[in-house]
């Protein structure tokens, strides 16, 4: 499993750390309530394999992937990516987060439906957990961003990614997720009832699916713990850590699309391309839906 660190505990099949920090604490504890994204009832193999793969981005990153790669995903969640990943190869997922009660969930998920080749720790972002250049992929999508300091976290994270390694992270962005910060002023003041009506997340959800309406609004509207980023941001940190910009979604040159190939290099685009990207999120579909961005590099 690449641990540097060897003061753990196996409790339930899943490697736990100590966590002493407050608030990754705090942010684990978020979610150990309601987990989130969480899984229907009705979800198996297949059921996990047929969103996944309707999803055009994991479907490109499971494709590019292949096969006898090691990929960790830090802050899994209930593991849905990871055990999409997992499903029909032969490479070693590793399902990394703060949150106990979540990674249980993907474990029993794994363990139902026979999936093997995945791993579970509970850990804190920010500790010496991983070997250095150990995985092949790293994949770190609406985590960061929940940190009490999320360039100290990419910083830690990284050093786990081998050299010509990927690293794929996603992040709320500061100008797209505008119309999301207008609905929490909304809930704030009138609740879930309205919020259901007007969040097109919520009104595409089954009415009875409890569970993920409830997951849903507290990681929106009631996370404690949240900032947003820009693409000149990530570029700059990109730039700072050796790290080569592959692709983002969106894209950063609006006015020179090119192949659609999420993993062959594309063009930053200039200044104001980028600007008005973020921009255009607002009125697109990831606006709507929280407005993560993300960015895919290369380890050099």
């Amino acid at each position: 499993m690449n641990l540097k660190n060897k003061n753990f505990k196996i409790i339930k099949e899943i490697v736990n750390f100590d966590i002493h920090d407050s608030v990754t604490s705090k942010v684990g504890n978020f979610y150990e309530t309601d987990p989130f994204p969480n899984y229907e009832i009705n979800d198996d193999l297949n059921k996990i394999l047929q969103i996944g793969d309707r999803n055009s981005f994991l479907k490109s990153l499971k494709d590019f992937i292949g096969y006898n790669k090691s990929v960790v995903e830090i802050g899994a969640g209930t593991c849905q990516w990871s055990n999409y990943l997992a499903i029909g190869t032969n490479n070693n997922i590793c399902s990394f987060d703060s949150s106990f009660n979540s990674l249980e969930i993907g474990k029993n998920f794994a363990k139902k439906n026979k999936i093997k080749n995945i791993s579970f720790i509970r850990g804190d972002i920010f500790d010496p957990i991983f070997v250095d250049n150990s995985f092949d992929f790293l994949i770190c999508n609406g985590v960061l961003h929940h940190t009490k300091d999320p360039y100290s976290g990419f910083l830690n994270i990284i050093k786990s990614v081998k050299k010509d390694g990927y690293i794929i992270i996603g992040l709320y962005n500061k100008i797209g997720r505008f119309r999301t910060k207008v609905r929490k002023y909304i809930y704030k003041f009138l609740g879930k009832s309205v919020i259901k009506f007007i969040d097109p997340v919520l009104r595409k959800t089954d009415k009875h699916s409890h569970d993920k309406i409830n997951a849903w609004i507290k990681d929106q509207y009631n996370h404690p713990v949240e900032s947003t980023h820009t693409f000149d941001e990530i570029l700059n940190w990109f730039d700072k850590n050796n790290i080569e910009f592959i692709n983002s979604l969106p894209e950063l040159s609006i006015f020179n699309p090119q192949i659609k190939n999420l993993f062959v290099k594309k063009a930053r685009g200039s200044l104001f391309e980028r600007i008005l990207s973020q921009i255009f999120m607002i009125f697109d579909r990831p606006g709507g839906e929280g407005a993560i961005f993300i960015f895919i590099g290369k380890k050099k």
